[in-house]
């Protein structure tokens, strides 16, 4: 059974950082694309990143561009979402996603129905 797990979300002023995990067990790390979306009040959800271990590809959102990096320590089946300069635009729900199929490189914009599975999602918030 594929599982993500999310951890790391909290409250930070802006300018600040933060740095939320993704925990991945039930499939092989390698062989999924493993991504980051994000929800905030009264808006639509967003891709933010996704990364393609096997292909060494990313693509990430143009509002995180320069402030996000996604990484990955794949003897742990674990991802990372390191935030820095953070804004208030940028207080939502984290999820992270994997699917096998979904597309991930260059300027790629994520897409919901691409990813099978989700976690619970991690609460970050941003104030001023």
């Amino acid at each position: 059974e594929v599982q993500l797990v999310e951890s790391g979300g909290g409250s930070v002023q802006a300018g600040g950082s933060l740095r939320l995990s993704c925990a991945a067990s039930g499939f092989t790390f390698d062989d999924y694309i493993i991504g980051w979306f994000r929800k905030a009040p009264g808006k639509e959800r967003e891709g933010v990143v996704c990364l393609d271990s096997s292909a060494n590809s990313t693509s990430y959102a143009d509002s995180v561009k320069g402030r996000f990096t996604i990484s990955s320590d794949n003897s742990k089946n674990t991802v990372y979402l390191q935030m820095n300069s953070l804004k208030l635009e940028d207080t939502a729900v984290y999820y992270c996603v994997a699917d096998t199929a979904a597309y991930c490189s260059g300027d790629y914009q994520l897409h919901e129905y691409e990813y099978d599975f989700w976690g619970q999602g991690t609460q970050v918030t941003v104030s001023s």
